[in-house]
């Protein structure tokens, strides 16, 4: 039933525009989690917890479903859990498509996400009874989601000069993924059940299944750099000669500014050769380089301070996902010790017009991410990365020395567009943390602005920064890592959401500054990359520097 790979090239404007239509509706959806938290506690999901007093009326009018402290923290729970799965399985699903490949993992992905909501419609049926299946759906939906957005950023291969193009919609469809559940509500407020909405869902879903079985190939789509693609489809009874490995999938997985860290030849220019993956590693191993060990990379500074760095940014990000409903509410009553009828009423209003807000601006991710991508790109074409066979004096064939202009190296390059793209995000993120402060609805408009393009920078400029320093054979398993440990990180937002609706009264005040001034860590690592930048620019004055090692890179950081 699967194509065979040259039907899915015949087919592959399909297959991209089907799948930036997927990743937007159906990847990290849980990103919009505050539109899905009002919906869930007005199903009264959890509200079986709440204290008789404020329990509900025997009745299925969705409408006397009140909330609670307990009903939020253990929602929010669910929350944590969906958003670990989401984050921290990027490195077993680098595993599981070297051995499988992007098909199998698509049809599981699509699956999952469509058994969530089928969960969550019946969880909606009977909330008392059925609440706990919540975290299996949310867990199920995060799965889902990351696979979805995995698979879908190997089809760029097919696309030659327009990798780096459809690169960029589908990281930024993957996203603004978050301005579904906004959509979602609205839905929702026009009097639509959420059981017959999360059942639609789920079958919509069924239908990313069956264009997955019917389109994608079992062979994973080969790179520009190692095979000509549109020749080798092209020639029958040709196998192709490659696998896409766990370390290669991961480069075309992250982020923008990676996946333009080697220029690739271009497929269009009219080359007659490209070297297959066994003319590849003949070549290398026929050269006598010396490989770097992990264990240098690992312990390298710059991925110590990258941990700490995307560990706090992921930590800030997704507590203001899961505690925004929340902050907003305290804006509008000032807490519960001044709540009464008509403010809540009010409250639920503003929650519900500032999230909907939220949620459209999520669209925004669109852009940012290729503008990071080009920021991280910066003048890379105009770089070299060693010195020409002449000398670093130039030609001297006619026995006069010429004096060539100061050169400009790759490497350098990008560790100084890695600086760059670095203090803009730690300048966003601090100024993000600034308007959290602040107890103003109309500069939370501004605090979503600066919240979303953090969302869209912060992993673009880790992935391209180890693309640019680390070993290629040691990116896939650095990135895999760092997303699990910035995962790990993220949990530490439920201990601080029960701390801010229990001990703090609703004032998330102390929390945000005690995470704006850890956001301040962040200009560490752009701090170190300046002391490292230089010391590059030094061993490069007389062209003797090992600026490359065994794949362009080196790991000496």
């Amino acid at each position: 039933m699967a194509p065979s790979l040259e039907r899915a090239y015949r087919r592959r404007w399909w297959m991209a525009g089907t799948a930036v239509a997927e990743n937007l509706f159906f990847s990290a959806v849980l990103f919009g989690w505050g539109s899905l938290l009002i919906m869930l506690k007005a199903e009264g999901f959890y509200s079986h917890l709440c204290p008789a007093e404020n329990g509900t009326n025997e009745t299925e009018d969705k409408s006397l479903w009140v909330t609670c402290a307990q009903q939020e923290e253990m929602l929010n729970l669910g929350f944590t859990t969906g958003s670990f799965v989401l984050s921290a399985t990027t490195l077993p699903l680098g595993i599981l498509m070297d051995r499988f490949g992007p098909r199998p993992l698509r049809l599981l992905g699509s699956s999952c996400f469509a058994i969530s909501w089928a969960l969550m419609a019946l969880v909606a049926r009977d909330p008392p009874v059925l609440s706990p299946l919540t975290f299996l759906a949310l867990s199920l939906n995060g799965f889902g989601g990351i696979c979805l957005t995995f698979t879908s950023l190997t089809l760029p291969n097919m696309f030659g000069n327009l990798r780096s193009t459809l690169m960029a919609l589908m990281i930024g469809s993957y996203a603004s993924s978050a301005v579904t559940f906004p959509i979602v509500k609205l839905i929702y407020d026009e009097g639509i059940s959420f059981v017959v909405i999360m059942l639609t869902w789920s079958g919509l879903a069924c239908l990313i299944v069956l264009n997955c079985a019917l389109n994608w190939p079992k062979e994973a789509f080969p790179s520009p750099e190692e095979a000509n693609y549109t020749k080798k489809i092209k020639l029958s009874g040709l196998a192709l000669d490659h696998k896409v490995t766990g370390d290669r999938f991961y480069t075309h997985v992250t982020t923008v500014g990676q996946r333009l860290s080697q220029k690739a030849p271009s497929l269009e220019e009219g080359r007659e050769f490209f070297p297959s993956s066994q003319d590849v590693r003949g070549t290398l191993s026929k050269a006598p380089e010396k490989s770097i060990p992990f264990r240098k990379s690992l312990c390298s500074p710059i991925f110590l301070w990258s941990l700490v760095t995307m560990g706090m940014t992921q930590l800030r990000v997704i507590f203001y996902l899961a505690a925004m409903t929340k902050m907003l509410e305290f804006v509008v009553t000032g807490g519960p010790d001044h709540e009464t009828e008509e403010l809540r009423k009010q409250a639920d209003e503003t929650v519900g017009f500032y999230s909907s807000i939220f949620g459209a601006l999520q669209l925004l991710c669109l852009l940012t991410c290729p503008l990071i991508g080009y920021i991280m790109d910066w003048r890379i074409e105009q770089c070299v990365d060693g010195p020409p066979d002449g000398g670093a004096l130039g030609d001297g064939s006619d026995g006069i020395a010429k004096k060539p202009g100061k050169p400009r190296y790759r490497k350098i390059q990008k560790i100084t567009n890695a600086i760059r793209a670095f203090i803009l995000t730690n300048i966003l993120l601090v100024g993000f943390g600034i308007t959290c402060l602040v107890g103003n609805l109309y500069l939370q408009l501004l605090t979503f602005i600066l919240h979303t393009m953090v969302r869209g920078f912060f992993h673009s400029a880790c992935g391209g920064l180890y693309a640019a320093v680390f070993p290629s054979n040691h990116f896939g398993t650095l990135t895999g890592l760092q997303s699990l440990i910035s995962a790990i990180c993220a949990l530490l937002q439920h201990p601080l959401f029960m701390l801010m609706v229990g001990p703090l009264r609703g004032d998330a005040f102390k929390v945000n500054l005690g995470l704006l001034l850890f956001s301040l860590l962040g200009f560490l690592l752009p701090s170190y990359l300046i002391y490292y930048r230089y010391r590059l620019q030094r061993e490069s004055t007389g062209w003797d520097a090992p600026l490359k090692g065994p794949d362009g890179q080196e790991a000496t950081a």
